[in-house]
């Protein structure tokens, strides 16, 4: 091809491929910037107790994942069949990724023993871990709970709270959502997306 005919290709040519830049600048500038909606409300401390299969779960483990962190019980009748409810189709709904995971802390470690948590675990259809239950020392319980996500823990373990907590790979938390209402779990839903974007 002639260079006089190569100039009108290239008109079209570089603004067509400066156009696609930008627009691929202004796609991840948006997507960075949907990140950042969410506020900063506290960065979880250090901590560590011991999961269902009698490993310490600590602060440390929580980086590199989005984490979902609520505090029950499992003989509670009250509230945490709802809640854990909820958490349960948050778990089937994140088949397939490794990027999310669920804590759950038991308020009641006296009686919530590893075997009664992995029974726990079994009856509610945890297979991998994605969703893991922690138990320790009450003290570190209630300091977790009061000092690290700034929820009360008052008269445990039947005072615990309902809030679930939305924690970033950085071990950042990012929101809190009534772990009883179906809006505020569809809500936890669309945050993990942006998250997770």
């Amino acid at each position: 091809m002639s260079k006089t005919g190569m100039m009108p290709m290239l008109r079209w040519i570089l603004p067509t491929l400066v156009l696609m830049a930008l627009l691929a600048f202004a796609v991840n500038w948006w997507a960075e910037a949907s990140r950042g909606t969410l506020p900063v409300l506290g960065e979880v401390p250090a901590f560590e107790l011991i999961d269902q299969n009698g490993q310490a779960f600590g602060r440390s483990d929580l980086s590199g994942k989005i984490n979902i962190v609520d505090f029950f019980f499992t003989s509670c009748k009250a509230v945490c069949p709802v809640m854990n409810g909820n958490m349960a189709e948050l778990y089937r709904s994140l088949d397939g990724t490794d990027q999310i995971r669920i804590v759950s802390v038991s308020v009641d470690p006296e009686r919530d023993s590893l075997p009664v948590l992995r029974a726990y675990a079994d009856s509610v259809g945890v297979s991998d871990n994605r969703w893991i239950f922690l138990r320790g020392p009450m003290p570190d319980v209630v300091q977790l709970c009061e000092k690290g996500f700034m929820l009360p823990a008052q008269g445990l373990p039947m005072g615990h709270t309902t809030r679930f907590a939305l924690v970033d790979s950085q071990g950042r938390i990012r929101g809190y959502y009534d772990g009883m209402n179906r809006s505020s779990v569809a809500k936890l839903r669309e945050d993990l997306r942006l998250l997770a974007d």
